[in-house]
């Protein structure tokens, strides 16, 4: 393998939703290069950003019916009990709910937790507070799935953060999704929860790193003790 070849692939692919906000980022630097030479190397700094955000790296998912992949890349922010968004129609009581954190420097492109069928979706505007905040979860704008699953139904919920103010759904009611496969987008620093059956096992902590795709969120099968987490 040559050397061009092995940085290839260690460059991540973009996802087409970024193509028009680079290009924007590019042709702005350009402009204020030729207006004023130091902003250009500003222009190029925060078009690198542009490109970085909207990486789509591929992902590799492990594979059983029983595991909650993460959705999102980003900090686990909250595992607990919450009630789910009306709008989901999972009932008002509490479930378990994972809830996960992107920053602007996080991938921002969201994959199904669970394989199944989208039996719902549905859309609600609000304002933008900051993802991490958990009053967001209840006043912020955002989308939400409902997926059928062999676990049962669970619900997931992009929300809209600070600077975020697009939420953007590949997916269509009816649909089948595979675990890991992608179903979405938020634009610029926002946040996730899945919402799940009881009797799901949550296998991380607040506070841990998620991996879109490959981290175990949770396990419905899971026969060891309950998971102890310490700071290191």
């Amino acid at each position: 393998m040559s050397v061009i070849d092995s940085i290839r692939k260690q460059i991540p692919p973009i996802h087409p939703e970024g193509y028009i906000f680079i290009a924007i980022f590019v042709v702005i630097t350009l402009i204020a290069g030729w207006i004023f030479d130091p902003l250009f190397w500003i222009g190029l700094l925060l078009t690198i950003w542009c490109a970085l955000f909207f990486r789509d790296p591929v992902r590799v998912t492990p594979q059983a019916s029983d595991l909650v992949i993460s959705p999102a890349d980003g900090k686990v922010s909250a595992v607990g009990l919450a009630a789910p968004p009306p709008e989901l129609g999972l009932g008002a009581d509490p479930l378990p709910r994972i809830s996960i954190f992107m920053s602007v420097f996080n991938v921002h492109v969201n994959r199904a937790p669970m394989a199944g069928r989208v039996a719902k979706i549905a859309y609600r505007p609000g304002i933008f507070l900051n993802a991490d905040l958990d009053k967001a979860s209840e006043d912020n704008e955002r989308n939400g799935l409902v997926i059928d699953t062999a676990a049962g139904r669970i619900g997931v919920v992009q929300i809209a953060g600070l600077i975020a103010r697009r939420i953007v759904c590949f997916v269509e009611q009816g649909d089948s999704v595979d675990a890991g496969e992608r179903f979405g987008l938020i634009r610029f620093g926002s946040r996730v929860d899945v919402y799940l059956p009881h009797g799901a096992r949550a296998l991380v902590a607040e506070g841990a790193t998620a991996i879109a795709g490959e981290t175990i969120l949770a396990d419905f099968h899971a026969d060891e003790p309950v998971r102890l987490f310490k700071l290191a």
